[in-house]
């Protein structure tokens, strides 16, 4: 059977502004949407149904073909179903008739490609016609009416454990599945026999206000499968980065740090596989010269706008700043972090450094957080 994803995508959003561009995990909604379908076994294509050119672009770009749609379809009254149909009569017209069409929603941004094959396999065997995406609950739901609260999925007057409940599921919204031909028919998501594909709650985040986007991006990091850490240069703070951001001052104000040992063995052979490593620190002083002469790797000081910096250097190197690795744990390291391919935080980084990094690694600074990411890097050059 032929299955085809499609993902409706409008650029307005009242919510939200821009929502569907927003990025989670550095990547932006849309683009996560595309990459897990197309990463699923089971879809052929990938189609995304859209009004916004900065959402065509985006997701041409991850990958899928684009449906322009339009104005009529593109209101806050227009259904998803309706945008579904156009989308298929327009690939219809180009020969392209799916048996199975999958039905995914980028406001979720955690789905695993392997429940997608699951839904399909369901439609595939003929256990099912169409199939959603749930999560398994045994919580108590309630409704308020005139005489007060009273259960809905229970009686109020009595509370079993809750090993002797029945389960219940969510729909959590992220993807469908579904007959061509019998959602054409019915015209709607639902119909004739009806399957349930179980995912993690962890997969079940949806955004629809501002504060979903800063808890999912707050999760990205723990929810998502880390991707090989392929670069081709390590840049990396100093102080809680190979230090666990402590200091020792001795009576005539001398400083002294711990760093692990650990890490001088991961960026040497970093450096022997030609990865480019770099110091860049806001501090001016001369513990971080020393530690940097040892490891034999370039240093900067005194840098205010680490943004700006490294913008420079990766343009003097002519790096592709998508392949560079930036490694932080405090707010100073933001302006850093947000202009690599691979923002990182370590373990104990300040919670908006853990939010805006791609990859948060299982070391603190100053335990071998370095020798992790040199690791990682060479894993990927090896894998």
């Amino acid at each position: 059977m032929r299955v085809i994803a499609v993902i409706p995508a409008r650029g307005g959003s009242k919510g939200v502004p821009l929502k569907n561009i927003s990025a989670v995990g550095q990547r932006p909604l849309i683009v996560r949407a595309v990459e897990s379908c197309l990463d699923a076994a089971s879809v052929h294509s990938v189609v995304v149904s859209t009004d916004s050119d900065a959402i065509a672009d985006a997701a041409q770009r991850a990958g899928a073909r684009i449906v322009r749609r339009p104005a009529s379809l593109s209101g806050d009254t227009a259904s998803s179903e309706s945008a579904l149909l156009h989308a298929l009569d327009v690939i219809a017209a180009d020969g392209d008739t799916p048996d199975v069409t999958v039905f995914v929603q980028c406001t979720s941004p955690f789905i695993d490609p392997a429940t997608i094959d699951s839904a399909v396999s369901s439609i595939v065997a003929d256990e099912a016609d169409s199939v959603f995406s749930a999560v398994r609950t045994h919580e108590f739901l309630w409704r308020s009416g005139p005489e007060g609260a009273r259960g809905i999925n229970h009686d109020h007057g009595h509370r079993p454990r809750r090993q002797d409940r029945e389960a219940h599921f969510r729909e959590t919204g992220a993807f469908y599945a579904f007959r061509t031909a019998g959602f054409r028919d019915s015209q709607h998501r639902f119909f004739g026999r009806i399957g349930i594909q179980e995912v993690p709650e962890a997969h079940a985040m949806e955004v629809d206000s501002p504060e979903d986007l800063e808890v999912v991006r707050a999760l990205a990091p723990l929810v998502d499968q880390p991707s090989p850490l392929d670069v081709d240069a390590v840049v990396t703070d100093f102080d809680g980065v190979h230090t666990d951001d402590g200091a020792t001052v001795d009576q005539n104000g001398r400083e002294s740090v711990t760093v692990s040992r650990s890490d001088g063995m991961g960026v040497r052979l970093l450096l022997e596989a030609d990865v480019q490593f770099r110091i860049l620190s806001t501090e001016t002083n001369p513990v971080v010269n020393a530690r940097a002469t040892k490891l034999r790797v370039p240093v900067t000081h005194g840098v205010r706008d680490k943004r700006a910096a490294l913008l420079t250097w990766m343009d003097d190197e002519g790096l592709d700043p998508a392949r560079v690795a930036y490694v932080g744990n405090d707010v100073n390291d933001l302006g850093g972090m947000s202009v690599v391919g691979w923002p990182v935080a370590v373990a104990n980084a300040h919670p908006r450094v853990l939010a805006a990094a791609r990859l948060v690694l299982t070391r603190p600074g100053g335990a071998g957080a370095v020798r992790e990411v040199c690791e990682r890097v060479l894993a990927a050059r090896k894998g």
